[in-house]
């Protein structure tokens, strides 16, 4: 895996305590919706999900967040509430139609810890979502990552290349630099054991 076309494929940005990242696929935003919909297939690229899937109703990702499914508009739109721990944020998904393909938007609003968003900046949740985006663009591609990719030196060098744009996107947006590389070293250092880090 070529890791800096891996990064340089999506676009990060960060609005306050929101963080938004985009990437475009080759695939039908018909398919890109399913996958991110249906739980077999969720469950293949990201992690189990089980619930009530439907307007209104509760989900929970195995070993993650859960919540409550607050607007479905197929096969373009979806937003739901995050809560993870005693923490509660939301994340909406946009797919537009592209030449070529889809537009893939995630949008995590309601960061609201000013604790650990001063320690760990928008990384905290970026590197996540930049190694969820990885899979779902294999996943619609037809791939998979190898079993026990994720302790792989290649996916600790991702996290760190993904914990530095996220960093330079908080700089970007007015961060002081300082406290941007500090906070985006931090998260990488959360991310990735030690004796990984590049």
């Amino acid at each position: 895996m070529d890791i800096a076309e891996q990064i340089n494929a999506a676009d990060r940005e960060v609005r306050g305590r929101t963080v938004l990242i985009r990437r475009g696929y080759v695939a039908e935003i018909e398919d890109v919706w399913q996958a991110c919909t249906d739980p077999e297939r969720i469950s293949r690229w990201f992690l189990p999900v089980s619930g009530d899937l439907r307007l209104g109703g509760r989900y929970q990702l195995e070993g993650n967040a859960g919540g409550e499914i607050l607007r479905c508009e197929p096969p373009k739109l979806l937003r739901l509430s995050w809560i993870f721990g005693e923490s509660t944020s939301y994340v909406q998904v946009r797919l537009d139609p592209v030449e070529g393909g889809t537009m893939f938007e995630l949008e995590h609003s309601g960061l609201d810890d000013e604790q650990h968003w001063d320690q760990f900046g928008p990384g905290a949740v970026g590197v996540g979502w930049d190694l969820t985006i990885l899979g779902l663009g294999l996943h619609v591609a037809g791939l998979a990552n190898p079993e026990g990719w994720g302790t792989s030196p290649e996916a600790y060098g991702l996290m760190t290349a993904s914990a530095v744009a996220w960093g330079e996107a908080h700089e970007k947006a007015g961060e002081d630099p300082v406290q941007a590389t500090a906070a985006a070293e931090r998260t990488a250092a959360a991310y990735v054991p030690k004796q990984n880090l590049t």
